[in-house]
Parts: C-alpha cells; structure tokens; sequence
C-alpha cells in the first residue's frame, strides 16, 4: 500500500531540497510539493525531480492562475524533466486566494475542472486541438514537444459533494484534506462501489519522541486552516465539529493565533491528524489506512530541527508499506 510525503509550505527551499534528497534513502511512492504563495511548484517539481528517484506530485496546482493550456505544458516538462514521474494533483483552491491574491473571479468551479481536465489531456494526446467549451475555447493548439507519456495521472482535491463526485467520474485519483475519519469512511466506501480510482488523503502529520510537542504543532497547524480556510471550516461544522471550529475561529478574531489552537480537542486531532511519539503515529497512520485510503500523504510539519525532525519522520514511516 502506498506511503507518500508532502514538504509542507513553510518550508524554505533549501529545506525542502535538502528533505527531498533524504528520501531516497526511504522511498516513499511520491513526494508532493503544496503550492500556496511562496515556491512556485513547478519550479519545485522539477528542483527535486533530480533529488529523489520517487515520484514527484503537485498538490496542488489550481485551475484559475493558470490556463489548462500552460498546466499541460507545464505537466509535460516536469513529466519529460522527471523521467514519467509526475502525478498532475489539480484543485480549484478558495475564494480568498484566486480572488484576493490572483485578481481572478471565482467562478463555476466545477465546469472550470471538467473543462481543464478535458484540455490537458487533449494537449497531452499531441494532437491538434479544436476545443469549444462553455469556459474555453482553443483553436489549433499543438504541443511543440512530443510528450513522454499521454497519460500523466490527475488527482483532483476534493471538498463538496459534487466536486467528490466530478473527481470520481474523470479522475485518477482524489485528494483528500482534512475530512473528519468517519465521513471519509462512509464517502470512500459510496464512491469506490461506483468506480475505483486511488484514495490520497493529505494527513497534517507531526512526530517527536515528546509525544505533546508534537501534538501542540498539529494544533498550531490545524488552528491555522479554521481561521483562515472558510471551505474548511464550513465542512468541518457540517461533520461534526461545529462548536470546536465556531471556538477556534472566534479566538482568532480576538486574539490571532495566538493562544487558539489550544482550543483544539483531541478529539479532532484523532479525527483529523497523524501527531505525537513514533508508536502513536504508526498505530493513527493504520487508523487512516483502515478507514479506506489507499494513498496516505503525511505532511511533514517539523518539531524542532528541521534535517533531525525530518529524519525521525521517515524512521517513523518509512517502514511502512
């Protein structure tokens, strides 16, 4: 069963090559590089294309600051630079970002993915493209290089119902972020009785042998993504969590960050999270597993040092299967 990393944001980029380059002594099935607004994640892509022979995947790439045209285009780099490696992660982002950060509307999201996902594999075929779409048009587009693989895997990060079920019907793949255990047990079971595709969940994952230092970093973590993330905290008060998020977000219009992650229970850290000493991430990591994710992404949040915390990360988890 597949164990990946993902080299979380905050990160410097020295950092991330230098964890990057440290996976090959583990091997995990893919590293995911986050794109948020700092390292742009091609760019990252194929920077540590050339310090780890895993796969390498974008989680994610959003489908509004980029035309579907140049995400292909870009994919085909990587994928050509990377020696077929790449996993295509794709995502519609927030409101926030696209809008405040990008100047770009925020609409029709679904339509936006389908159509995307349509024209970058129409790119990747090599062919002539004539697209009409509601959202696109392309006339006479053809990739100048010859692509290393027509299929480049796509993996769609889903949220809603209805992206859930867009990504169940074109996707390879779907990524998961931050959905309460139980729910992601009961849609996992739904969807996958329609169709098979592989089940990636982001897991915001911290370990030290102090077990509560790395449980007050998820928690610092999670906070941060209440706050600041709307789409998150909607879903979350919608599965189970209302009063806890209603908590955590009106500290931080208060306060900031910081004192509210200590408003985070352990019931959400169980439910949503990988944190605390080895054994007690090995024993949450099967959790996850059991629940029907077939694709486990730990996000490494370091405790600490970033080169010591990281090498406990993968003694932690690179014996997994």
């Amino acid at each position: 069963m597949k164990t990946s990393y993902s080299l979380g944001s905050l990160l410097s980029i020295d950092d991330l090559l230098r964890c990057a380059e440290k996976t090959l002594k583990v091997k995990p099935d893919t590293v995911w590089v986050p794109e948020t607004w700092g390292m742009e994640n091609f760019a990252m892509l194929s920077a540590i294309s050339t310090r780890t022979k895993s796969k390498i995947g974008s989680s994610i790439i959003n489908i509004y600051s980029r035309s579907p045209a140049l995400i292909a285009m870009g994919a085909a780099t990587i994928d050509a630079i990377s020696n077929q490696r790449l996993v295509l992660g794709l995502g519609t982002s927030s409101v926030p970002i696209i809008e405040k950060l990008h100047g770009y509307k925020f609409e029709k999201p679904l339509l936006r993915m389908k159509e995307t996902v349509e024209i970058i594999r129409l790119v990747l075929s090599g062919k002539k493209i004539d697209y009409t779409g509601q959202i696109f048009s392309l006339r006479g587009f053809t990739l100048l290089i010859k692509p290393t693989r027509v299929n480049i895997p796509i993996y769609i990060a889903a949220i809603n119902q209805k992206m859930t079920q867009l990504t169940w019907s074109i996707g390879d793949g779907v990524i998961f972020y931050l959905r309460p255990i139980s729910e992601m047990k009961t849609t996992i079971s739904k969807m996958q009785s329609k169709r098979k595709i592989d089940v990636a969940c982001q897991l915001i994952t911290s370990v030290a042998e102090d077990g509560d230092k790395a449980k007050d970093r998820v928690r610092k973590t999670l906070a941060f993504y209440i706050s600041v993330g709307e789409i998150y905290r909607k879903f979350l008060a919608e599965n189970g969590f209302r009063k806890e998020t209603e908590n955590i977000y009106n500290e931080y219009l208060k306060s900031g960050f910081k004192s509210n992650h200590e408003l985070i229970p352990d019931s959400m850290l169980h439910s949503l999270t990988i944190s605390g000493s080895p054994q007690e991430c090995k024993k949450q990591l099967k959790h996850f597993r059991d629940a029907g994710i077939t694709h486990p992404i730990i996000q490494f949040n370091p405790s600490g040092e970033v080169g010591k915390s990281f090498d406990l990360f993968t003694k932690t988890f690179g014996d997994n299967p």
